[in-house]
């Protein structure tokens, strides 16, 4: 689902403008189709720090080295293990500080167990591998949408998320600066697993919304979204500490969801594992303090340093 059930609603319905978020303060959103987003690559992270990975392609594929300059060619269906040598890199028959795989034309590039769209950047890093997939990015909410929904959802909700990604994913990659990536292949960005999380449904709703994105002020926003809220989303800074004027608590209708409810029983000492750096954790409690719109925020606790217990990101359903 997009970060709220109440954007999610009004996407359906076509209605951008205007929207009422919390606290009767009035929000004017914008639903932009850029067409500047057209062939844009995005650079998802898929491993990093192994010792081992094995790549190939589905067809005959281009090995260049950092600069694009071709070192060789290798037939399609052929597994070639890539492995660190110091600060380089090899691969099959080739060695350098980076190493792309460009496939042909219509072809997938295989990485680790998944295949992928695109072409892929193998390099060195602290005594590990990582590797890059470089992917236009509609084809990459392909697999997205799979990956954040079940595919056989409706296609106004697989539409909804697609515009959700879209600008998530373009927000990030407008300010990952010198970092070697835009995203995550994981929930740390948005959950990316290649061909395997196609289907007809999501790329008909990337389709259909293609170059769509949400603004706030003229600017893409940090659509961020969950799979539930338990009834009521948080104002933005009261779990991860900075005010954002898009992100305020609304009322959810996520009552049907498989997790709308859960119990998860920690330690002390697995509290304390799970935020790092809080000190000793004396006590918890729950509920600590009343949520904008919702009644209660759903942990609390006392540590011996007294910011530690707003760090709400650290904490998730395992």
């Amino acid at each position: 689902m997009s970060y709220s059930s109440v954007m999610c609603r009004r996407l359906f319905q076509r209605c951008w403008q205007g929207l009422w978020l919390g606290g009767g303060t009035a929000l004017v959103w914008s639903l932009l189709a850029v067409a500047a987003w057209a062939g844009v690559d995005l650079r998802v992270i898929l491993s990093r720090g192994s010792q081992r990975l094995t790549v190939g392609s589905s067809g005959a594929a281009v090995v260049r080295d950092r600069n694009g300059q071709t070192l060789g060619r290798v037939p399609g269906n052929q597994a070639l293990t890539a492995a660190p040598q110091g600060a380089q890199v090899s691969l099959g028959n080739w060695q350098g500080t980076a190493l792309w795989l460009d496939p042909g034309d219509g072809d997938y590039v295989f990485v680790g167990h998944r295949w992928y769209r695109g072409r892929v950047l193998v390099m060195a890093n602290g005594g590990g591998l990582t590797a890059i997939n470089y992917v236009d990015l509609e084809h990459y909410l392909y697999s997205v949408l799979g990956g954040e929904m079940p595919s056989s959802w409706p296609a106004a909700a697989l539409e909804a998320q697609a515009v959700a990604a879209r600008s998530y994913a373009l927000y990030h990659r407008n300010r990952a600066g010198q970092r070697p990536y835009d995203v995550a292949s994981t929930t740390a960005s948005q959950v990316y697993r290649g061909l395997e999380s196609e289907a007809r449904s999501t790329r008909a709703a990337v389709d259909a919304t293609q170059g769509q994105v949400l603004t706030y002020n003229g600017q893409i926003i940090e659509a961020v979204f969950h799979s539930s809220s338990g009834g009521y989303t948080e104002n933005v800074e009261d779990v991860w500490q900075r005010p954002v004027p898009y992100l305020r608590s609304v009322k959810d209708y996520d009552a049907g969801a498989p997790v709308y409810e859960w119990v998860e029983t920690l330690s002390m000492a697995e509290f304390e594992r799970r935020i790092p750096g809080i000190g000793s954790l004396v006590a918890g409690s729950t509920p600590a303090h009343d949520s904008p719109g919702a009644g209660s925020s759903p942990y609390g606790c006392r540590a011996a340093r007294a910011h530690a217990c707003s760090v709400a990101n650290e904490v998730r359903r395992p």
